[in-house]
């Protein structure tokens, strides 16, 4: 009996450690979203950015990546990263004195970049699973803007603004 003991305690502590490192590894790769455009990275710039104004969200900053490395002698692909609010979720976060602890998480960041294939991809960090493990307003506030987040770069991908265009 103290040896099955032994055994289930032992297999008990591996599947533990197995898990954690399983997790460990897969995080990254939750933690952030990526998606290939099906435009070249100029239209997609353009895209975005009509989509974000329809949506009712405002781009606070654009950074210009590949300007600004380039201004200190390094050469990198094309890359822009748009901080995005909506004051509809930013003011619900930032009015509370106990949440406002994930103000460093704000505003929310979308960035595009071309890849050396010459394709252009958008990323932004998977904000639903990141709220999370705060529970309350924070969760419910980001997940809803993540919701949205999604929705503008979905309606991108699958070309919705460009066939409006038309």
């Amino acid at each position: 009996m103290k040896r099955i003991v032994s055994i289930a305690a032992v297999s008990f502590a591996a599947g533990i450690l197995l898990t954690a490192v399983v997790g460990f590894f897969s995080a990254p790769s939750l933690m952030m979203l990526e998606d290939e455009s099906p435009y070249d990275f100029d239209r997609t710039v353009e895209m975005f950015q009509q989509r974000v104004s329809d949506g009712g969200w405002s781009v606070l900053e654009t950074h210009d990546m590949q300007a600004i490395l380039a201004g200190h002698g390094h050469e990198v692909e094309a890359v822009k990263i748009f901080e995005l609010c909506s004051s509809q979720y930013s003011a619900q976060i930032l009015r509370l004195d106990d949440e406002r602890i994930v103000a460093p998480l704000m505003p929310c960041r979308v960035a595009i970049y071309r890849k050396s294939n010459g394709n252009t991809y958008i990323a932004r960090m998977n904000s639903q699973l990141m709220a999370r493990p705060f529970g309350g307003v924070i969760a419910s506030v980001m997940d809803a803007a993540a919701v949205e987040t999604e929705e503008i770069i979905a309606g991108l991908l699958d070309g919705e603004l460009a066939a409006a265009s038309r």
